[in-house]
């Protein structure tokens, strides 16, 4: 008690009792996100930056709207955004072509931030040797979330699994049961994600890497663990019910929220879901890494500033950031959004079971590897989705079909 009454003043005394800013300033915020628990997140960092004097403009577009707005046409074409939600490198090398890059290296180290960022953090948060990334939250792809209840109805016990197999091999109990194995929402975007975490778990970190590169091997397709991957994605498509296709993530995990699904595969940024939803971590729902994983894929959902901005301008969009990386603040919005602080000096308060096993899958020797995101390009990334959506959605393709489907998509993207 007496902790989270220090925690408490030490909050009041960051927020509440923060000298206003001297220039009050409008900073335009983009990013995509909506579900409840994201909104009940983001409302935390725009607390903070409330607290700081300045006001925030949302310019909010939902990630799973189907609309790509591009970050540095918003840049170039006026009224662009001061900060703006995404971890792809390239756009801020982009950035830095146009001189609008914000170098935010000494910034972190004159602050404190620098050396309390885990380790990983500070490797995704660096594009060409800057740190440029705001880091927000820090999240595993590939965990699993499942419904105790539904468990116990069904006479499996997930925490048994050693293996993707053993997982599977549970399948037909838990269908007899009247339960769905498996949610998966029918969009590429998930199915891309189900795919980039089975490759890491069953491949290991050198295959993932061969494959989520800037210079992809394309021969890693052919890897007997790659087709297993495939082979996984088939066996979760096979479990698809009709209402599945186009399904948001959200709603994927609220079936097995209310009991339809047993589990769900995805980033733990399902948690917010549960948690949001009243539920309680070890009582309503477990989570583990997907059983005997090799890798983790790790996404840190970071934000970038734009540079080249006037004196008073600039001085906001550094207080954005040191109020977002704050270790209360950002201990706070992560308990909301479901995902990991990306600082290890974060109060321990705020962490749950789950915090604990997405901390112990990345603290693993070499069992961490970078979201996609962080990795390659777009339209390599766009190529992947595509071509394991097309197989998900096909039941008459192959392994053989899609690993041809996979070569095809290196090849429009490379030669």
């Amino acid at each position: 008690m007496r902790m989270k009454t220090l925690a408490t003043m030490a909050a009041a005394l960051l927020l509440g009792a923060a000298p206003i800013a001297a220039s009050a300033e409008e900073l335009i915020v983009y990013h995509g996100w909506s579900s409840k628990a994201e909104v009940a997140a983001l409302n935390i960092l725009q607390g903070a930056l409330n607290a700081k004097g300045h006001t925030w403009k949302d310019l909010a577009i939902p990630h799973n709207s189907g609309v790509n707005v591009s970050i540095v046409n918003m840049v170039t074409g006026g009224d662009p955004p001061n900060a703006f939600v995404t971890s792809d490198p390239h756009i801020f090398r982009d950035l830095a072509g146009l001189g609008l890059e914000r170098d935010l290296t000494d910034y972190y180290k004159e602050i404190g931030a620098a050396d309390n960022f885990f380790p990983i953090v500070r490797e995704l948060s660096t594009v060409d040797g800057k740190m440029v990334k705001v880091p927000l939250f820090l999240h595993i792809d590939g965990m699993v979330y499942w419904n105790m209840d539904v468990a116990k109805k069904a006479g499996v016990d997930p925490t048994a699994w050693k293996s993707v197999d053993e997982m599977i091999a549970d399948f037909p109990k838990i269908k007899a049961a009247g339960f769905v194995p498996a949610a998966v929402g029918g969009q590429a975007f998930q199915v891309g994600y189900l795919f980039h975490a089975m490759v890491a778990a069953l491949a290991g970190p050198d295959i993932y890497n061969r494959i989520y590169s800037e210079t992809p091997d394309p021969t890693a397709f052919d890897t007997p663990e790659v087709r297993k991957a495939i082979e996984v994605v088939r066996a979760f498509s096979n479990e698809a019910t009709p209402e599945s296709e186009n399904r948001p993530w959200n709603e994927t995990t609220n079936t097995v929220i209310s009991g339809q699904a047993l589990f769900h595969i995805m980033g733990d940024w399902m948690k917010g879901e549960w948690l949001a939803a009243g539920k309680v971590p070890g009582v309503d729902f477990g989570c583990e890494v997907i059983p005997g994983a090799l890798a983790v894929p790790v996404t840190s959902d970071a934000m970038g500033i734009l540079g080249g901005q006037p004196a008073e301008k600039d001085k906001a969009e550094l207080d954005l950031v040191a109020a977002f990386v704050d270790p209360i603040i950002s201990a706070k919005a992560n308990q909301q959004k479901g995902s990991t602080s990306p600082r290890s000096d974060a109060p321990t308060e705020f962490r749950d079971a789950c915090n604990q096993v997405a901390m112990d899958a990345m603290n693993k020797p070499n069992g961490a590897v970078k979201n996609p995101f962080n990795v390659i390009t777009g339209d390599w990334n766009n190529g992947i989705w595509t071509a394991m959506y097309n197989f998900w959605s096909d039941k008459n393709q192959t392994t053989d079909d899609a690993v041809a489907a996979l070569k095809d998509a290196y090849d429009q993207t490379f030669n």
